[in-house]
């Protein structure tokens, strides 16, 4: 918070700027703001970042933008910076400036932690605020405007590139009443205006705007300007500055929209869950036990029938076994992220802190996994349990980390911004090696010393046969409609967590995504439990690995709407920035595969120890 005003010890007049990276819409890769040829701040300090911040890439740092409270400054000096085309290093940077203005890239500016916005009016009156603004734009060669060029009809060269070299920056302060302390930021917008400063040294921000032809030659000079004013603001409180820029994003409406279409989904499917429950297994129930007491020498039939063999254990347990440990360590992980950003501790305003609140609690989270890898593999008859605790410890976040290191190889290549530096590469294997792993072998070590998992009916020695399925009691198409239902209830907040990841924008809904969580869990139960009943009832006895998957097949709808999305939503160009999308969206769909999978196979474990408990078996 900035107190400025009455030069206290306690209150600063003098208000920094700090740039972050540079991003676009057109290209997954960052740069920061080094990377340009922009004036640059001497000999200051960047400030800290955390975990979260450098995994996603942004770089914060001191800008030679310097203001002081109250102070008006109109088109002010910041430098000068001159390429001659004839020298290879200065067009290789004036190539450079080109290409970010083709693909659009927007600068990020910080005041007091509340970035530096851009308003303009969209279309329908409204205004919309853009936290970046962007460093330049392209006429093309037939004359045709791109991105932010149509703000000024004076850009109108064919073929040339139009920088914005001037910001006239607004800051809105709010007086604090009670205290005679001085006064807060309560927001800061700028306007990017291009002009050609005929005499650098001495700007006067008229005239014709700056314009790069593309086939320039020679000297080009780019002079940096900007203007500053402060107005007083009595309206905006300090708590709720961010709100302008959130009101700003359209779409709270759709909101509730997709929370009620989701409601409806979780109610059609409880009823029908409940209906199954009461009526159907109630009958079910009293008729088996009714014919143990009269003693009718009938045929057993239905989900009774499969008694002797519904706890066998299923065909690769191991594997299954540790894609239940992985997927409980994601469970509980986004369950707490979720109620820790509800409850607003990870505000856009904590940069970061979403994601370094995840990274800890996984870490943190290695017990539960080994617990429940271990738990279950021993009831499944499991002798092995020296493999079952390295492949939980190591399977899953082997290959995200695998993955990671790749898509990171090829920032490196690139020279993104988003690249991780290697003491950070260090520091997430010294998190897994030397806390998760040894937390994960604790986990086990409980779970193997534990009795097995008592089931309420024994196991016959010989395997009973399958009767001939019809088609819709298979394995694949109940699999199949099984992950439907609850990609239903996630794929309009899926848009806007798409849209956050890689159109840039604020995601702050985090009520809205606590409710979608607990009903994609809630969903996600209910349709694996109805169809493990089916499957029981037509005498397929095979319910771990299919409950498993019915739910985590959810996960591949997710694959082919991120796929869907990334062809009609995103206007990415260029490979590397393609194998990013992809890559990045893998990890993704990896996650919520064994997260959705782990809910599943609970619900079902749940639901079939639950009906033969209470059933007698001679």
């Amino acid at each position: 918070m900035i107190l400025a005003g009455k030069e206290k010890p306690e209150c600063k007049s003098g208000i920094e700027l700090f740039v972050n990276r540079l991003d676009s819409v057109e290209s997954v890769l960052p740069y920061e703001y080094t990377a340009f040829d922009f004036c640059q701040a001497e000999g200051k300090k960047r400030p800290s970042e955390n975990l979260g911040q450098v995994l996603f890439g942004e770089r914060i740092e001191p800008s030679p933008y310097r203001f002081t409270f109250n102070k008006r400054e109109t088109c002010k000096s910041v430098c000068t910076k001159t390429y001659d085309t004839t020298k290879p290093e200065d067009k290789q940077k004036l190539d450079f400036l080109k290409k970010s203005m083709l693909l659009n890239y927007q600068h990020h500016w910080i005041v007091d932690n509340m970035p530096v916005t851009w308003c303009y009016d969209v279309e329908d009156g409204q205004r919309f605020c853009n936290p970046g603004f962007p460093i330049g734009c392209y006429i093309t060669e037939d004359g045709r405007p791109k991105d932010a060029c149509v703000i000024n009809s004076e850009f109108h060269e064919k073929d040339t590139f139009y920088i914005f070299n001037h910001v006239d920056i607004k800051i809105y302060y709010h007086v604090v009443e009670n205290e005679a302390l001085g006064a807060r930021l309560v927001a800061a917008k700028l306007e990017p205006k291009s002009y050609k400063h005929t005499h650098p040294d001495n700007p006067d921000c008229s005239g014709v705007p700056m314009d790069i032809s593309n086939k320039a030659s020679g000297e080009v000079k780019i002079a940096y300007t900007y203007s500053v004013t402060f107005h007083e603001e009595k309206n905006i409180r300090w708590a709720s500055r961010w709100d302008y820029i959130l009101e700003s994003m359209p779409h709270t409406h759709i909101q509730w929209f997709s929370i009620m279409n989701s409601l409806v989904i979780v109610l059609f499917l409880s009823g029908m869950v409940a209906m199954i429950m009461l009526r159907t297994l109630h009958k079910d129930i009293a008729r088996y036990n009714q014919m143990d007491s009269t003693e009718d020498a009938q045929e057993e039939f239905g989900w009774k029938l499969v008694h002797g063999d519904i706890f066998r254990p299923p065909r690769k347990g191991m594997l299954l076994s540790v894609f239940l440990g992985s997927g409980t360590q994601i469970l509980i992980m986004t369950f707490v992220t979720l109620f820790f950003a509800c409850l607003g501790f990870l505000s856009p305003a904590n940069r970061g802190a979403l994601m370094t609140c995840a990274v800890v609690l996984w870490v943190l989270l290695g017990t539960p996994a080994g617990y429940v890898a271990a738990r279950f593999y021993k009831s499944f008859g499991g002798e092995k349990w020296k493999t079952n605790v390295l492949l939980t410890s190591f399977l899953c976040p082997g290959i995200v980390f695998a993955d990671f290191f790749i898509m990171n190889l090829i920032l490196w290549g690139e020279g993104s911004s988003a690249a991780i530096p290697f003491g950070t590469l260090v520091a997430i294997l010294a998190l897994w090696f030397c806390i998760s792993v040894p937390l994960t072998f604790i986990g086990a070590y409980f779970g193997f010393k534990k009795n097995a998992i008592e089931h309420p009916v024994r196991t016959n020695q010989i395997p009973r046969q399958i009767p001939e399925q019809s088609f819709y009691t298979k394995p694949l198409p109940g699999i199949i409609m099984g992950g439907i239902l609850p990609f239903g209830c996630i794929f309009i907040q899926l848009f806007f967590i798409l849209n956050s990841i890689w159109s840039h924008q604020m995601y702050y809904m985090f009520g809205f995504l606590f409710l979608v969580f607990i009903i994609l869990v809630i969903t996600c139960s209910e349709a694996t439990i109805l169809l493990c009943y089916f499957h029981l009832c037509a005498e397929d006895y095979h319910w771990q690995w299919r409950s498993f998957l019915t739910s985590g097949f959810t996960a591949v709808y997710f694959l082919i709407y991120a796929i869907h999305y990334f062809f009609s939503k995103l206007q990415i160009t260029g490979t590397a920035s393609t194998i990013l999308y992809f890559g990045y969206t893998m990890i993704m769909v990896l996650i919520f595969f064994l997260f959705t999978g782990t809910i599943g196979f609970f619900a079902c474990f749940w639901f079939v120890t639950k009906i033969y408990s209470v059933v007698k078996v001679d």
